[in-house]
């Protein structure tokens, strides 16, 4: 069979082979953010046409668009999701302006799941629609298959912890029945790292005697589609790589209207069992319990439709490790991100009483990286008439969710350097980002915030800051992490100020006050207390 007869198979049972207007019947699988529907429909036609036939079809009124992700081959630009800015010079990267735009749109937007989409390769080719099937982009990345048999029996006997291992399977221990291109599975198992790709697994990919399900060579059948993730979870910056990626690898399989759907499976690829006070950011992909290596130990173990999703660590992945080009902002891809999991959590923006700029102060609860004079800032912002200021701690005392919702009807965010700055990605557009001090770290969370396209702050002054002391790192010497902070008070204000006159001339900003002002203001008596 050609590569293009091959393609055409995946494309239609990647996701499955159950018809779109079976698993579509109520519409209740498109769970998608108002301003996404459009795109959504126009990426399958026959969602569209169903649509337009049936009388209750709830959105009429998104068919019958040229919208387009962006990563499609026939998107133009004037019809994409969203076009990035690049108002910064790019400081000798690139020739010319036009260079600049497509750097970046490639780095870190929606040109990124372009380029993945267009490296896809065969690696083990089916006959006919029984056949096993193989196909990742370059590296590894990411890849997906059908009727794929990964035997898991070796398991039972393993004692230790499964975590970062390369080690999980041996040949012959992942496999289908198709047609293996050996020469280009070992050509693209060449990023050999726990968490780059999925080389460290499919390199032991080989071709199987017969069709592994018809001949009943497995102890279990997953009929439903599977997401298998090695992730990142050390804080919140680096699990949110991860639930980004599987965000983006959505779009990168964009091939059945179902893709969006949450009646899927997660396998975690470590025998932990899953705990973190992040967890709740799984309801935004599935709907199902999630499994771990301990799931299916001493089993041989088909799946219908598997993916590989793009891991947190890749080589120039996203968003760690991202070589961002200076001098661009808002990527579309980081916008749909955000939206996506605020509308799958149901975190709601509320309208405003008032135009008064709603201030947040995250507060740390860590040995390190404390402010060691919040309450004087706190207090020095609660002066001011024209902010509503809170402090907040974001721990265990606290659920995740709600987290969300303080941060996403927050206009100005101040937090030192940490984890929890990774809130900015679910800020409003309007808003500003101010942290406080980067502690020597300068583009981590200034690049977050770029890609994320809010306004980013910090402090310019060191002469008006006060360490505690230097700083010891665990493995010796000074470091600006392991210490406390004392910032200068008139300082602090007066680049909030910059921050509030940032929100108060966005237009977006603008427009949500003149909306808000048109409506009946939301009810706060079940508002729980933490929010307000």
């Amino acid at each position: 069979m050609s590569g293009m007869g091959f393609n055409y198979i995946v494309i239609i049972f990647v996701l499955g082979s159950v018809p779109p207007e079976i698993l579509t019947d109520n519409y209740t699988n498109i769970n998608l953010p108002d301003d996404q529907l459009k795109f959504y429909f126009n990426s399958f036609p026959s969602m569209t046409e169903k649509c337009r036939n049936d009388p209750d079809c709830p959105y009429k009124e998104h068919l019958d668009s040229k919208a387009c992700w962006g990563y499609e081959d026939n998107c133009k630009p004037e019809n994409a999701y969203s076009i990035p800015k690049c108002p910064g010079d790019h400081k000798g990267w690139v020739a010319t302006k036009q260079a600049q735009l497509d750097t970046f749109y490639t780095q870190g937007d929606f040109g990124y799941v372009r380029d993945q989409k267009r490296e896809m390769r065969i690696l083990c080719e089916p006959l006919f629609l029984d056949d096993s099937s193989l196909e990742c982009s370059n590296h590894m990345r990411f890849c997906r298959g059908r009727n794929i048999m990964i035997n898991f029996t070796d398991l039972a006997s393993r004692r230790d912890p499964i975590r970062y291992k390369m080690d999980v399977l041996k040949e012959g221990q992942i496999g289908g029945y198709c047609t293996l291109n050996e020469g280009r599975l070992k050509e693209n198992a060449d990023h050999i790292s726990p968490l780059q790709s999925w080389g460290p697994e499919i390199r032991n990919f080989r071709k199987l005697a017969r069709r592994p399900i018809p001949e009943g060579d497995c102890d279990v059948v997953i009929e439903k589609p599977t997401f298998l993730m090695k992730i990142d979870a050390i804080n919140m910056y680096h699990h949110f790589c991860d639930f980004f990626n599987l965000y983006a690898s959505l779009h990168v399989n964009l091939s059945h209207p179902s893709t969006f759907d949450t009646d899927n499976h997660i396998l975690i690829w470590e025998s932990y069992s899953y705990q973190s006070a992040f967890e709740d950011t799984f309801a935004a992909f599935t709907s199902n319990p999630l499994w771990d290596l301990k799931t299916f130990r001493g089993e041989t173990v088909c799946f219908k439709n598997i993916i590989f999703p793009m891991l947190p660590r890749m080589i120039f992945g996203l968003y760690y490790n991202t070589p961002l080009i200076y001098g661009c902002e808002k990527s579309g891809l980081f916008k749909a991100f955000s939206d996506h999991v605020l509308h799958r959590l149901n975190v709601q923006r509320r309208e405003k009483k008032n135009s008064n700029i709603r201030v947040t102060l995250l507060s740390r609860d860590t040995q390190y990286r404390r402010i060691l004079n919040e309450d004087d800032l706190v207090e020095a912002l609660k002066r001011n008439p024209n902010y509503k200021v809170r402090k907040v701690t974001y721990n265990k005392n606290l659920s995740f969710k709600n987290q969300l919702r303080i941060t996403r009807n927050t206009d100005i965010f101040i937090g030192i350097h940490g984890a929890g700055l990774t809130h900015l990605m679910f800020l409003p557009e309007w808003a500003a980002v101010f942290e406080i001090y980067n502690c020597e770290d300068p583009s981590c969370y200034k690049d977050l915030a770029r890609l994320r396209g809010v306004k980013y702050l910090t402090w310019e002054n060191l002469e008006k800051l006060v360490q505690e002391d230097p700083g010891t790192h665990p493995d010796g010497g000074a470091h600006a992490k392991f210490t406390n902070y004392s910032f200068d008070v008139e300082e602090f204000l007066r680049l909030v100020t910059v921050a509030e006159k940032h929100v108060k001339n966005h237009k977006a900003f603008k427009d949500f006050i003149k909306q808000s002002s048109k409506k009946n203001i939301t009810s706060y008596k079940n508002v729980p207390k933490d929010e307000l």
